[in-house]
């Protein structure tokens, strides 16, 4: 089986079982108990934090343990605008995760917030001056995601700080895609707050991380016994962090080698894609983008379809994001960038792993090539 759908989940690295283990085994305590157990469950919770804290240059107290990218989304939006609501005006892009678009529209539901969604254009990526157009004197949160989970765009993030920061402003970046491929140093993104999930990087599903500067007020949106300083109650998964931070670090090492390497094999299956299937649409940026993620629209086909005919051959990818699977509607993503909503719904993303090899790419282009012609026969 060739698994192209990394975008979704990706394998959990050896290492963070190994890591995660004795916490389910022995070292089982509760981290807030004040005995020896507990003792030894919190120096593990502790050296996670830092190494967390370590990979985006941040301070240990600054990451919020969550369980996974949806909750540090939503803590982050509707943590970071109820605790400094100021105009209540928050700002996100219409390509965002559901996590980050939904939880604006609870603010606007619930507290009376107004939402406004900064244009994109064709590639789906947000620009500085798109920003501006939208943005107010009195605009609570802006939140763009680093790297679109669907198209692999990514964007500006550094230069739309700037552009929120000019009005006092937050900034917040869904940064879950990115990890493993993008550097993360929050002072560089020049953001306030930056959301992590542990199943993008070879971690069990379910952990993650919001990094929010410890300056700023945020509101919880778990309320309990007051755990994570107060931003997160609940009793920690402490086998789930030492995990999350294990195959953080590791990915985080990894980078640069897999990016590059992942770049190239990416670039060679796309060229071989234009000449199995010529009529292909890529969409994204052609060049801003993920090094292993690349989305096509087929039209006069359906991308559930070429999806089954891929899985027949043996090749395993998505038609879109995994948060929307089963959906009849087309992507949200693909129509705010101006694709019509039958090409939308035509799409199929390929999502590579840091192991993807020449011959896993050649063999799913060629794959595709021939899935796509049985949809179309069909059809015909």
């Amino acid at each position: 089986m060739i698994f192209a759908d990394h975008a979704a989940t990706t394998p959990v690295r050896r290492e963070a079982l190994e890591a995660m283990w004795p916490y389910l085994t022995g070292a089982f305590g509760n981290p807030s108990s004040r005995h020896g157990v507990g003792e030894e469950a919190a120096r593990a919770l502790a050296w996670a934090r830092e190494t967390v804290a370590a990979v985006v240059g941040a301070r240990p107290g600054d990451v919020v343990f969550t369980s996974g990218g949806t909750e540090a989304d939503n803590l982050a939006v509707k943590g970071l605008g109820l605790a400094t609501p100021r105009g209540r005006h928050v700002v996100v892009s219409p390509v965002e995760h559901e996590a980050v678009l939904e939880a604006a529209d609870a603010l606007r539901r619930l507290h009376g917030f107004e939402v406004a969604h900064v244009e994109v254009d064709a590639t789906g990526a947000v620009t500085p001056e798109a920003l501006a157009r939208v943005i107010r004197p009195d605009t609570t949160l802006v939140s763009v995601q680093l790297a679109n989970n669907e198209v692999g765009t990514v964007n500006p993030i550094a230069d739309l700080a700037r552009v929120a920061h000019g009005v006092g402003a937050l900034m917040h970046t869904d940064a879950v895609q990115a990890a493993g491929w993008l550097p993360l140093a929050v002072d560089d993104l020049g953001v306030d707050a930056l959301s992590l999930a542990g199943h993008k990087v070879g971690a069990p599903k379910g952990t993650g991380a919001l990094v929010v500067r410890g300056r700023l007020p945020l509101e919880p949106v778990l309320h309990g016994g007051g755990q994570e300083r107060g931003r997160r109650s609940g009793t920690e998964n402490v086998a789930g962090a030492v995990a999350f931070a294990t195959a953080l670090r590791l990915a985080e090492d990894d980078r640069a080698d897999a990016a590059a390497r992942v770049a190239d094999v990416t670039a060679a299956f796309r060229a071989r894609v234009a000449v199995g299937v010529p009529d292909a649409v890529p969409t994204g940026h052609p060049d801003r983008r993920l090094p292993g993620t690349v989305s096509y629209v087929f039209p006069g086909t359906g991308g559930e379809a070429v999806l089954l005919e891929l899985e027949r051959r043996d090749v395993v990818v998505s038609s879109g994001s995994a948060c929307a699977a089963g959906s009849d509607e087309p992507s949200h993503v693909l129509t705010a960038m101006g694709l019509a909503p039958e090409v939308a719904q035509t799409a199929v993303r390929f999502s590579f792993g840091a192991d993807v090899t020449e011959a896993d790419a050649a063999a799913a282009a060629d794959a595709l090539a021939e899935a796509v012609s049985a949809v179309r026969d069909i059809v015909a």
